[in-house]
């Protein structure tokens, strides 16, 4: 069975009414696997991730996303987390005997559809029609608060709907990309300058790991300084060399790691590594899990 998978994160972590909601049309159809769902309170965001066959899978996104539009307005949103918009940015990720050229389609199906309910679409990594804007980051920059001015400059038309800013809703941002690994390594700290040096020695753009994309957050319940990662290839870069790397540079700044988070489905083969690494199990081979 062809099976396509969507990582959709919607502008939104506090009210659970609005979060049920949301989820209710995505699973209305009864034809959705929905592996995780992951609010974060002070990133103000929710993640849907899910998986089915690919026309289903753009079916349930088109749900959710015209809910989370109708829901959400993002002249009222804060959080710690970077945002474009009320669906912010939706990953499509082949699986299971879907090429990326048939994940293409139904990514730029999904963006003329969003297009259509009056909100500016941008297509990002292997769907990106310029190469600019290939990074999510870039695209990004600034976030929702620089969108106005953006929109007067015609190097950011976007790909679909209106060449406008649109208050209540912002501009979203779709494509097709490798699994990445969602990981966060919390600090025992509220220090944000030690966390951004930290961000510095392992972000692909400042030095650090080419396949590694950071920020710090503050995580005031915590009261920690969070380094907030995706790994866009665990394969060229596995997530214990990320954390031993964030580990030391913690200590030389005389901070401890309080705890990780692994943010929506991990593939299991990112595990691999970790097992080899830190069990020291050097013979160890994927077909020994049952």
């Amino acid at each position: 069975m062809k099976t396509l998978m969507a990582e959709v994160n919607i502008s939104e972590g506090r009210n659970q009414e609005l979060i049920d909601a949301v989820k209710q049309v995505l699973m209305e159809k009864g034809d959705m696997t929905l592996i995780d769902m992951n609010s974060d309170k002070d990133h103000n965001r929710t993640v849907f991730t899910y998986l089915g066959e690919p026309e289903d899978v753009l079916e349930a996104t088109k749900r959710l996303a015209a809910k989370a539009i109708e829901l959400i307005d993002m002249t009222k949103h804060n959080g710690s987390h970077p945002r474009n918009g009320a669906v912010d940015v939706v990953p499509f990720i082949p699986v299971r005997d879907v090429t990326t050229e048939e994940a293409l389609v139904i990514a730029r199906k999904f963006g003329e559809f969003v297009g259509s309910l009056g909100v500016p679409v941008y297509y990002y990594e292997e769907a990106a029609t310029k190469p600019e804007r290939q990074n999510l980051v870039n695209i990004r920059k600034g976030q929702y608060e620089a969108l106005p001015e953006k929109m007067t400059k015609e190097e950011w038309k976007p790909d679909e709907g209106p060449f406008k800013f649109v208050p209540k809703s912002g501009a979203t941002v779709t494509g097709v990309r490798f699994p990445l690994v969602a990981f966060n390594v919390n600090l025992m700290t509220e220090d944000m300058e030690i966390g951004k040096k930290i961000v510095k020695a392992v972000r692909g753009a400042t030095g650090g790991y080419q396949c590694v994309r950071a920020i710090a957050l503050p995580i005031s319940e915590k009261k920690m300084v969070q380094v907030s990662m995706n790994l866009i290839n665990y394969q060229k870069t596995p997530i214990h060399r990320v954390f031993e790397t964030i580990k030391s540079e913690a200590a030389a700044h005389g901070v401890g790691v309080s705890d990780c988070e692994l943010v929506g489905p991990v593939p299991l083969m990112a595990l691999e590594e970790v097992l080899r690494f830190y069990l020291r199990v050097h013979n160890f081979s994927m077909e020994q899990i049952y």
